[in-house]
């Protein structure tokens, strides 16, 4: 499902306009990603946990040439499912 499927999708359940989903998914979006940069964890009960992972400094291989190169630290965004959100997938 695509970003402009899914405002479709959630503007049909809402009946808001489509300008007006648009609107309120960025702002999702923006507060979740904002939250992570800040090192917080966002909890939304049923659904699951957005946090964000440290991944530190480490050594690998260019597939390429084999050769040896040091992958820089980075933070990675993560997502775990809530119980209720599985069971309603299972």
């Amino acid at each position: 499902m695509t970003k402009k499927e899914m405002i479709e999708a959630m503007s049909d359940e809402t009946g808001a306009t489509f300008k007006d989903t648009n609107e309120t998914f960025d702002a999702f979006i923006k507060v979740i990603t904002g939250a992570l940069i800040q090192d917080d964890k966002v909890t939304i009960l049923g659904f699951g946990t957005f946090s964000s992972k440290y991944r530190p400094q480490r050594e690998g291989r260019n597939p390429s040439t084999g050769e040896t190169i040091t992958i820089a630290e980075s933070n990675t965004p993560s997502f775990k499912a809530g119980k209720s959100f599985k069971d309603a997938l299972n």
